[in-house]
């Protein structure tokens, strides 16, 4: 965001208060021994309320050659290595540079440039915030975000989801990029955050605002994810499922406790709504039997263990289970602003058009 958009923001203090007003929230008693004790409201049920950040450098996928645990050394070169890159990324500007290459110049960040981070960049390095440090989940550093399958890879597709995967391509390939606006990215048309902010899975976007905010009320749990503001509704209770043919971004979402875990349980997630995205080519599509079940347990002042587990049998061979500690944010959330119906977006096809119709006269010329 620039400066004038943020200066234009306001915190979402407003939603906070509701969820305060709804739910009493009562101060837990330090034990006797100093240890930490988890914090309930006042139905007794675990406070995960709050704002928190799943930013981290662990990629989605695991990088091959790698065990899913680091030692403290490749902790400390991977570290070192992605400071010593934002360092570089910030310089300023030689003004007697050469222009770039049209298209933009890739970083050499493999994982930032497949976020869109280095080829067609708007930003320069200075505007993003992906993430400086390795996952830490249940005290070992992670290697990958993925934890099952054991290579922590996104299981091969199985024969009706490779069968899907073709089709789409295929009917995908008869439009240009700028046909039509549902060419474009989600993202750009504002409708869902980069990769699988929002989730199911919440997972880092590896660019910016990997923030969320968590309010609880009895009956239902709101999570609102910062980039893009999108905003998940879990109802508590016993699941009445929608239709199989109704099928909302983010999917129906139905939530319970298990003792000081909670549970999500996720089904009709939307057929265009890409699954693992920004993960190096674990992306995929879900299909009509999906299910997303998430794990959200507390175990400290500053830490929420968030698990996923992602159940497709027409389109993967097998199950996907992931681990990503979210970090208690110490700041506000501010309103991401993603300019709501996208006006950029009719000069964007206005644009193509106008193209389009240049080449069809220099042709005519010929």
């Amino acid at each position: 965001m620039s400066p004038e958009t943020l200066a234009a923001t306001r915190p979402l203090i407003a939603l906070a208060a509701i969820g305060a007003v709804l739910v009493a929230l009562p101060t837990a008693a330090s034990a006797q021994s100093g240890d930490w004790v988890l914090p309930r409201l006042a139905d007794g049920t675990p406070n995960l309320q709050g704002n928190w950040s799943n930013a981290t450098m662990t990629p989605i996928q695991r990088p091959p050659g790698l065990e899913l645990i680091l030692t403290p050394e490749q902790v400390a070169a991977l570290e070192e290595g992605r400071q010593d890159f934002i360092e570089e990324s910030r310089q300023d500007s030689d003004a007697d540079r050469e222009a770039p290459p049209v298209g933009g110049a890739p970083t050499g960040n493999a994982r930032f440039d497949a976020g869109g981070g280095g080829v067609g960049q708007p930003y320069n390095y200075f505007f993003v915030d992906a993430g400086d440090a390795v996952a830490f989940y249940d005290g070992q550093p992670r290697s990958s975000l993925v934890v099952e399958p054991v290579d922590g890879r996104r299981p091969p597709l199985a024969e009706e989801g490779r069968r899907r995967a073709e089709a789409r391509r295929a009917f995908n390939a008869q439009f240009g990029s700028y046909d039509n606006p549902e060419n474009r990215p989600l993202a750009e048309r504002c409708i869902m955050s980069f990769g699988s902010n929002g989730g199911p899975p919440m997972l880092p976007n590896y660019w910016y605002n990997n923030n969320y905010t968590i309010v609880q009320t009895p009956d239902h749990v709101m999570i609102m994810t910062e980039q893009v503001h999108d905003v998940r509704i879990i109802r508590m209770g016993e699941p009445k499922a929608l239709p199989t043919h109704m099928r909302p971004w983010m999917g129906d979402s139905w939530g319970r406790w298990e003792g000081d875990t909670l549970v999500i349980e996720t089904t009709n997630i939307h057929p265009n709504q890409r699954m693992l995205s920004i993960s190096l080519g674990g992306e995929f599509y879900p299909s009509e039997e999906i299910v997303v079940t998430e794990r959200l347990t507390r175990v400290s002042e500053t830490k929420i263990h968030y698990e996923f587990l992602i159940e497709d049998p027409i389109v993967l061979s097998a199950p996907v289970r992931g681990e990503v500690p979210f970090n208690r944010l110490d700041g506000l959330v501010y309103e991401y602003a993603c300019h709501e119906g996208n006006y950029s977006m009719e000069n964007v096809l206005r644009g193509a058009r106008s193209q389009e119709a240049n080449e069809r006269n220099e042709n005519e010329r010929r």
